[in-house]
């Protein structure tokens, strides 16, 4: 119906927060390389006033624990300053981190563009896009690849012309966060990189929802036996869930 390809779609683990201690993210990493995924996300950025020293730790110990054949993604949530993204990305670079997602606030486009030509890694934004218009100016050179939230763009049909503005300029786009109600067009999208297996989406789609799916080998697959987007609301009271 969407058109495009209907195929499997990568996703990545995503999680790793900043209140975590080393046992609790090193018990969420290994969770995530038994589901089979091979791209891990911590977050970064929080402290980074007070104990600049922890976020480049914090990615040291996930690499550490994830490995060499696994790529370990960072998300600063607009945290730094572009001044301290370029300082602090070089860093990330030297870990071998291959994402570096909202180093600087969305709003910053000019900032967005000058730390991805400080660093190696990818610089991605773009999960607060609403409509074509915003995606069209991110696209101009401020990031690698354009996150697409299909909660906030528009549903369905806002994604696909978002990502075909994308792809307009050359550039691939990931899904942030909701897997289950993305995996549909996501899977339709040709310029598809990947979509981010949210730990708290995750739970919170279990807790309320039949028809969510698990990863295969590091991808989601679309369950064409369900209709439409094959999520049911759970009758009765919500069961808390935990990853």
């Amino acid at each position: 119906m969407f058109g495009g390809p209907v195929g499997d779609v990568q996703v990545y683990g995503s999680g790793g927060f900043t209140t975590y201690d080393d046992d609790q993210l090193r018990r969420q990493l290994e969770h995530w390389l038994r589901l089979g995924l091979s791209q891990v996300k911590i977050k970064v950025g929080e402290d980074w006033g007070r104990r600049p020293r922890r976020d480049l730790d914090r990615a040291a110990y996930t690499r550490d624990t994830v490995g060499d054949d696994t790529e370990v993604f960072v998300d600063a949530n607009g945290a730094y300053a572009v001044g301290q993204a370029c300082r602090i990305g070089r860093a990330y670079d030297d870990l071998g981190v291959a994402w570096f997602e909202e180093p600087v606030s969305s709003d910053d486009l000019a900032g967005l563009a000058t730390v991805r030509a400080a660093v190696a890694a990818n610089v991605a934004a773009g999960e607060y896009a609403d409509d074509a218009t915003y995606v069209a100016r991110m696209a101009a050179g401020a990031v690698d690849c354009l996150l697409l939230d299909v909660t906030r763009c528009g549903g369905y049909t806002g994604w696909i012309r978002c990502a075909a503005v994308a792809a307009g300029h050359q550039l691939d786009v990931s899904g942030h966060c909701a897997p289950s109600v993305t995996i549909p067009i996501a899977a339709a999208t040709p310029n598809l990189r990947h979509l981010e297996y949210f730990h708290d989406h995750v739970r919170i789609e279990r807790m309320l929802f039949e028809g969510t799916l698990d990863p295969e080998g590091g991808a989601l697959r679309p369950d064409r036996a369900r209709p439409g987007h094959g999520l049911e609301l759970k009758a009765g009271e919500a069961e808390p869930y935990a990853v």
